[in-house]
C-alpha cells in the first residue's frame, strides 16, 4: 500500500550527507524543507504523503556551517524560506517561478550578518503583522528583521539572554478573548492598540523565558515579562495558536529534562506554570525503575503545538515523540508516544 495511514511513519531519503537538524512543511503541506550539518538546505515536493526528490528536489547552498533551523514564510509573501546556521548568518531564500520551459529555482534575497555567533532559531511572525522574522543567537542577542514596503529590510537587534539564546516563538496575532469580547470594546485598563501588538517569547541559556513586546511610541522592543521555572538551559519555546479564547498557553522544553506549560487566563493575569508528568506513562530506557515525577528520560529538545493549539508534541533525547492534551479537569495527559 503506497499511501500512509495516520499511524504509519514514512521514511524519506533526503540525500543529506550529515545529521538533519530540522524539517518543516510549508503552509499547505506540499513542500518539505530540511537542513543539516552538511551546510545545505533541501526542498522537496510532497505528493500523497511522500517526498518526491527526482527532478523536484532543490539544494540551497550558502551557509558555511551546520544549518540548525528552517522556517517558511506565509504564502501571501511568495515562496520564501529562512535558514539559520552556526556560521552566524540568517539567509532568506525566494523561489523564482520559471517562465515557459524554464524550471525556476531558489535565490538568496537577504543575508543577515549582524550576529557574532551561531544563530540557533528563526521564526516568522503571524502574517497579519507583515513579513517579520525573529532570530535567536548564541551571542546573547535577538534580532528582528522586517521587510519594508520599499523593498528593503530593517533590522532591530538587542540583548536577550546572558550566555545565549536558543529559540524564539511569536504570540498569535489574535488577541486573547477577542472571540468573547468584541474588539470595538477594549478590555478595561488596556490600550485599544493592544490587539495588534507584536509580541514573542525567547528561550535562553540563563534558564529563563522572556516575553518581548514592540512599543510603537518608543520604536523599540521591550521586555514585558520573565518566566522563571527551569533549572538548566531552556532549549525551546512554543506559543500556542489561539482562536480568540481568553487563555494563552506557552510550552517550554529544557536541558533539565522537564516541559513546563505556562498559562495566562487574561491579559492582566500572571503566568502560571504546570509541569508535564511523564512518570506515569513513560518508562526510562536505561532502567525498569519509574522516572522521577515531572522528569523525562532525557533532555527535551523541541516542543510544538498543533494548528488548533490543543495538542502538544514533545521531542525527547531518547528518540521518542510524545503527544499531550489537557483533559477537562485541566490535567495534561500523554495521549500518544512514537519512536522516531
Amino acid at each position: 500500500m503506497a499511501t500512509a495511514t495516520a499511524t504509519e511513519s514514512v521514511p524519506i531519503e533526503t540525500a543529506h550527507e550529515d545529521m538533519i537538524h530540522d524539517a518543516q512543511l510549508d503552509y499547505y503541506g506540499k513542500r518539505l524543507a530540511t537542513c543539516s550539518s552538511d551546510r545545505t538546505v533541501k526542498v522537496f515536493d510532497v505528493i500523497e504523503g511522500e517526498a518526491q526528490r527526482s527532478g523536484n528536489g532543490h539544494t540551497l547552498k550558502g551557509h558555511t556551517g551546520p544549518v540548525w533551523q528552517v522556517a517558511w514564510a506565509h504564502p501571501k509573501f511568495g515562496h520564501i524560506l529562512a535558514s539559520c546556521s552556526y556560521d552566524g548568518k540568517v539567509l532568506i531564500w525566494k523561489e523564482q517561478q520559471g517562465q515557459g520551459s524554464a524550471t525556476g529555482g531558489w535565490n538568496k534575497i537577504k543575508e543577515h550578518t549582524l550576529h557574532t555567533a551561531s544563530v540557533n532559531s528563526v521564526s516568522w511572525a503571524p502574517h497579519e503583522l507583515g513579513a517579520i522574522l525573529a532570530c535567536a543567537s548564541s551571542d546573547g542577542k535577538i534580532s528582528v528583521l522586517t521587510f519594508k514596503n520599499d523593498g528593503t529590510w530593517g533590522a532591530d537587534i538587542f540583548n536577550g539572554h546572558a550566555i545565549g539564546c536558543n529559540a524564539v516563538s511569536w504570540a498569535p496575532a489574535i488577541q486573547p478573548g477577542s472571540l468573547i469580547i468584541p474588539q470595538a470594546q477594549p478590555l478595561p485598563n488596556q490600550p485599544a492598540s493592544l490587539s495588534s501588538i507584536k509580541r514573542f517569547a525567547s528561550a535562553g541559556c540563563d534558564n529563563l523565558v522572556r516575553i518581548w513586546g514592540y512599543r510603537d511610541d518608543a520604536q523599540s522592543w521591550v521586555e514585558e515579562e520573565t518566566l522563571e521555572g527551569h533549572t538548566d538551559w531552556v532549549r525551546d519555546v512554543a506559543w500556542a495558536p489561539n482562536i480568540g479564547l481568553p487563555r494563552s498557553y506557552i510550552a517550554t522544553a529544557s536541558q533539565d529534562r522537564t516541559v513546563l506549560i505556562w498559562t495566562k487566563d487574561s491579559p492582566t493575569s500572571p503566568w502560571v506554570k504546570t509541569a508535564l508528568d511523564p512518570s506515569s506513562t513513560i518508562t526510562s530506557p536505561t532502567s525498569t525503575a519509574p522516572l522521577p515525577a515531572g522528569k523525562f528520560p532525557d533532555v527535551v529538545w523541541r516542543v510544538s503545538w498543533s494548528l488548533a493549539g490543543n495538542l502538544l508534541s514533545v521531542s525527547c533525547g531518547d528518540g521518542k515523540v510524545t503527544l499531550w492534551k489537557e483533559n477537562l479537569k485541566g490535567v495534561w495527559e500523554c495521549v500518544s508516544d512514537m519512536n522516531s
